[in-house]
């Protein structure tokens, strides 16, 4: 089965809710409300591409979507439904505008309007917050910031609430808009949540 503009993924589990504590599994979160995005899986497996789409991004691929395309709801019955991307258990239709980034051989590869920066730690010991405001490392960038001369490793500053919080192969990574990366501070020697 093949769409017109929508890709076909697929993915093992819808939620990423359950850590190993002891060698005995602990689930974190089993409601489903407006908090529990937090706990959703956003990496999906491409089973096929769109009819009438030019796109970089090829069947097998992995990609990383927007939170609402796994995500169970309530409805206003109090009935539990899945999203408006569900196909069947485990297969999900997924628009262009719900992915940001795919992995081709093993490299992570934005989409043109999207990077992830990596927050950095503040140096302040007395802060409340850990991470600096507005400011981090640029970890998987695009065409058109590297056209703009900004590369991956550069301390870059965005604009506020323009962060969306993601955890990516370990790490906790803000995915922001492209045209939301403000400076480019060049490369940095400041900690950051994992090696920069």
């Amino acid at each position: 089965m093949q769409a017109l503009f929508d890709y076909i993924i697929s993915t093992d589990n819808r939620y990423n809710n359950i850590i190993n504590v002891d060698g005995k599994e602990l689930v974190v979160n089993t409601e489903v409300t407006e908090r529990d995005f937090i706990f959703v899986n956003r990496i999906g497996k491409v089973l096929n591409i769109p009819l009438h789409l030019d796109t970089p991004i090829s069947i097998g691929d992995q990609i990383i979507v927007h939170h609402n395309v796994f995500r169970r709801w309530i409805d206003i019955r109090g009935q539990e439904q899945n999203s408006s991307s569900f196909l069947k258990e485990n297969e999900y239709f997924v628009g262009k505008d719900q992915i940001f980034a795919y992995k081709k051989n093993n490299k992570w590869e934005c989409l043109p309007e999207y990077c992830f920066v990596k927050p950095l730690y503040k140096d302040d010991e007395w802060a409340l917050k850990t991470d600096e405001n507005l400011l981090g490392v640029l970890t998987y960038s695009n065409a058109n910031l590297s056209s703009l001369g900004v590369s991956i490793g550069d301390t870059v500053g965005f604009t506020p609430d323009s962060e969306y919080e993601f955890e990516i192969e370990g790490e906790k990574l803000y995915r922001i808009l492209s045209n939301h990366i403000t400076i480019n501070y060049g490369k940095s020697k400041k900690k950051c949540y994992s090696s920069c």
